[in-house]
């Protein structure tokens, strides 16, 4: 494929990122939605193709062949190709038309990719990691997104929900200086949407770890298993930032060398703070949640001493009372023994026929009785 020019025309004016650059006011036509949805059939992995010049969509493409096309019609334009889940087939299209490195086309098919950033001669591979926030199931989603950037084409491959690349799209269209930048723009634009991602992520997480503190000193018996099923989320959230910053540190020292336009450069480094400051409060809930999974630990530790403490006295109680009941029961089995042996009634029984019988086994009663009793006084028994 013969190499196309790099188009750098000269920058727009630069309001501030956050109050207009990127989020222009206003309605605007919405191109074909590149929102999640299922895994799509072949024919359907084209999300949204559109081939651009000087900013604005100029054709907007059903097939991948007419996408290759007009842009070779377009010798300044720009192609922006959105896929979902794409087949082998289709990628290996775009690496014909493109001049993709294999690699590249592997891990695209693939999936299951670490964020990284690499460079193929004159073209870009970018994995992202995008995240959202369920509040009804109230977790953490992650999706996956490779980026393929070159002088004159832009492709962007999703696996998984997020992130939604229709707003990005339309954002870019309604600002035709931004995106006459070339594909470097909507790159950023695309790593601005996946950085702004994190930020209700991180809302919610903190919202359940206000609800775990709570749950912990309640006593809730559920915590442990949800503490463990957040920080293994914030074990896939770290994955997902913090290898962002190396990358975003990695452009920028390119800038110079690759002559990335002044407004697209402060625009990289507001994202490189967005990503460490997001990449900072992952780590603080992880070293949170572990010492929170410490003091649950330690509650509920101690909830087991004092439970088994308790038992401990409940049964040192009923011992004691099942000693006085034995004790009772062997001063009274005394005459008991006593009165049934004299009440048999065998005419050849010894003292049957004694005057004094009747007061002797009276006296021996008493006699065998206070003895017992003394003896089990003195052993604390009763």
């Amino acid at each position: 494929m013969s190499e196309r020019p790099n188009r750098r025309p000269s920058s727009p004016s630069s309001p501030s990122r956050r109050s207009g650059w990127l989020r222009p006011p206003g309605p605007a036509a919405t191109p074909p939605s590149e929102s999640p949805s299922p895994a799509p059939p072949a024919r359907e992995s084209v999300i949204d193709s559109a081939v651009y010049r000087d900013g604005r969509r100029v054709a907007s493409p059903t097939t991948l062949a007419d996408t290759f096309r007009l842009l070779r019609e377009q010798p300044d334009g720009m192609a922006w190709i959105g896929l979902h889940r794409p087949t082998e087939s289709q990628l290996h299209s775009l690496a014909a038309e493109f001049d993709l490195h294999p690699l590249s086309i592997e891990d695209a098919l693939e999936a299951h990719q670490r964020p990284k950033l690499e460079r193929y001669g004159d073209t870009l591979f970018v994995v992202l990691r995008a995240a959202r926030y369920l509040d009804a199931l109230e977790e953490v989603d992650f999706g996956e997104l490779h980026i393929f950037v070159g002088p004159d084409f832009l492709i962007t491959v999703r696996h998984g929900a997020a992130p939604d690349l229709t707003t990005v799209r339309r954002r870019m269209e309604e600002t035709p200086d931004l995106l006459s930048l070339g594909p470097e723009a909507v790159l950023y634009a695309i790593l601005d949407a996946v950085v702004d991602g994190y930020a209700p992520v991180v809302a919610g997480v903190q919202t359940d770890m206000d609800e775990i503190e709570t749950e912990v000193f309640r006593g809730d018996p559920e915590v442990s298993r949800r503490i463990y099923e957040l920080s293994r989320e914030m074990v896939e959230f770290q994955r997902a930032t913090r290898p962002l910053v190396g990358m975003l540190h990695g452009l920028m020292a390119g800038f110079a060398k690759y002559g990335t336009d002044e407004e697209l450069q402060r625009y990289l480094r507001d994202v490189a703070d967005h990503v460490t400051h997001t990449s900072e409060r992952v780590d603080g809930f992880r070293q949170a949640l572990t010492e929170i999974l410490t003091v649950n630990a330690t509650l509920v530790s101690q909830q087991q001493n004092a439970e088994m403490r308790a038992l401990a006295e409940a049964g040192f109680e009923q011992n004691e009372e099942i000693k006085k009941i034995s004790s009772w029961a062997a001063i009274l089995f005394a005459p008991t023994l006593v009165g049934t042996i004299y009440g048999m009634n065998f005419e050849t029984m010894p003292e049957l026929h004694w005057a004094a019988g009747y007061p002797f086994a009276i006296l021996l009663m008493a006699v065998v009785c206070t003895s017992l009793y003394v003896i089990f006084k003195k052993r604390d028994w009763l």
